[in-house]
């Protein structure tokens, strides 16, 4: 009697264990299908900052507050032209392994999908900012539209190679196991020469020449299919 409760228990959790075991598979398949193309650059995204430096920190911050205030309410009076500020630091300067004073530094960025009203602007506020980086790019509203339409041509581009490996492979069919969708931007972003537009802005009064240029946007799908016998 207790030998055949102990046979019972070991075949109950053998069953069990099969139970909690995957299902085999076969006949899987993985592969990754992507396309792009090339979006237009349709906003334009500056930094511009203020940087005093001294002796005296307390005089410096309200400095560069003061520039700063004064430059976000200039921006805002353009609703073309979104402003944020940034990083706010204050650092200690050396000499001599002695501390010899202070470089204050905060910095605004100005984004538009107004070009010419942007580089206008950013030509304004050079009388009193640094320009620490401008670049274009693509606006979030383009790059949804660009990705719409990626991922249907991504989808059926995928479904036409899962039917030809399948035919390939003699299968009547295929299933679909798991897929994973990427976006990708493969252009870097595009800078404009900060110096040339330093000279062109102190040599005349017109704000510099800016080109949009291109940018590639791909979708990409990584996935697997299992044939169907």
């Amino acid at each position: 009697m207790f030998k055949h409760s102990i046979t019972a228990l070991l075949l109950l959790f053998g069953l069990q264990a099969m139970a909690e075991q995957p299902p085999l598979a076969y006949d899987r398949i993985s592969f990754s299908v992507s396309t792009g193309e090339s979006v237009a650059n349709d906003t334009l995204v500056a930094v511009l900052y203020a940087q005093q430096e001294g002796t005296d920190a307390s005089r410096l911050s309200r400095t560069v507050n003061r520039t700063i205030e004064k430059a976000v309410k200039i921006a805002k009076s353009n609703p073309a032209i979104k402003v944020r500020t940034l990083d706010y630091t204050t650092s200690p300067r050396y000499q001599k392994q002695k501390l010899s004073g202070w470089r204050v530094r905060q910095s605004i960025r100005l984004e538009s999908r107004d070009a010419t009203a942007l580089s206008e602007l950013i030509g304004e506020l050079q009388q009193e900012l640094n320009v620490g980086s401008i670049s274009y790019t693509v606006s979030v509203e383009r790059r949804a539209e660009s990705e719409e339409r990626l991922i249907g041509k991504v989808i059926a581009a995928f479904n036409r190679r899962a039917e030809m490996i399948s035919r390939a492979m003699g299968g009547s069919g295929y299933r679909l196991v798991q897929m994973n969708i990427n976006n990708s931007d493969r252009s870097p972003p595009r800078p404009y020469p900060l110096r040339a537009m330093a000279m062109e802005a102190n040599a005349a009064a017109a704000p510099p020449t800016l080109e949009a240029g291109t940018r590639r946007l791909e979708v990409t799908i990584d996935g697997t299919i299992e044939l169907k016998p």
